[in-house]
């Protein structure tokens, strides 16, 4: 497994990896944007211009204030949206990294038959409200969790993660029914690995290489689960 990761990793530096992740950045940027203006707006809206306070008297500027402070609000709120958006982002651009890993490492392979637009778009969508169901879940757990918080997260974002992920990659290959049989029979192992993906989700900037590694070293993955290994 961590040997998928580091085929992956070496791979970084390929044209098609950095276009998306360029193309993670523009969208990660544009959430972030959206989600502030979005909070300045219903801060417009409902906040007073000004506020009087006992002994202190009118204090101007509320809604300023108030628009101010909500960035770190926004900050701390990406940390929990970079999975939904990273599973997202992977099902529209997964062809593009998983046939630049299968280019480079496993040219013997026959064209791949990935599913087409439609159907990642319906699937993409389809595991994102099961990713936002299950992270709002998640919220419950943290609570009682205490220091354990960072792996309950890891865990449950893990798990969907690895789910979406080497689905994805499988299903160019194997088909939905094949790919689901091929995970059963690794979920131990593919559950590990997306929690290792998980984990980066939290840091900045590192999160929006995520998608793009993940579905990388989940091609690895699959094709050394599925015994398509590389000719001596």
């Amino acid at each position: 497994m961590f040997q998928d990761f580091m085929k992956a990793l070496g791979q970084l530096s390929d044209p098609r990896f950095l276009r998306v992740v360029g193309l993670g950045l523009l969208l990660s940027l544009a959430l972030l944007v959206g989600l502030y203006a979005g909070i300045v707006v219903l801060i417009q809206w409902f906040a007073p211009e000004s506020l009087t306070l006992p002994w202190v008297g009118d204090v101007a500027g509320i809604d300023t204030i108030l628009s101010v402070g909500s960035i770190p609000i926004v900050i701390g709120l990406s940390v929990f949206l970079m999975v939904p958006v990273a599973v997202l982002f992977s099902g529209f651009f997964l062809d593009s990294v998983a046939e630049a890993v299968e280019d480079a490492h496993y040219p013997h392979l026959p064209p791949a038959q990935p599913p087409g637009l439609a159907d990642n778009l319906v699937d993409a969508l389809n595991f994102l409200g099961l990713v936002i169901v299950a992270n709002l879940f998640a919220l419950i757990l943290y609570f009682f969790a205490g220091p354990f918080i960072p792996l309950v997260f890891w865990a449950v974002n893990g798990l969907l993660l690895g789910r979406e992920y080497f689905g994805l990659v499988a299903m160019r290959r194997l088909g939905r029914q094949g790919a689901k049989a091929l995970r059963a029979r690794h979920a131990a192992q593919i559950w590990l690995a997306g929690a290792l993906m998980a984990a980066p989700l939290s840091v900045p900037i590192l999160n929006l290489v995520v998608p793009v590694l993940g579905v990388a070293t989940f091609t690895h993955m699959f094709h050394r689960l599925s015994g398509n290994r590389q000719p001596a």
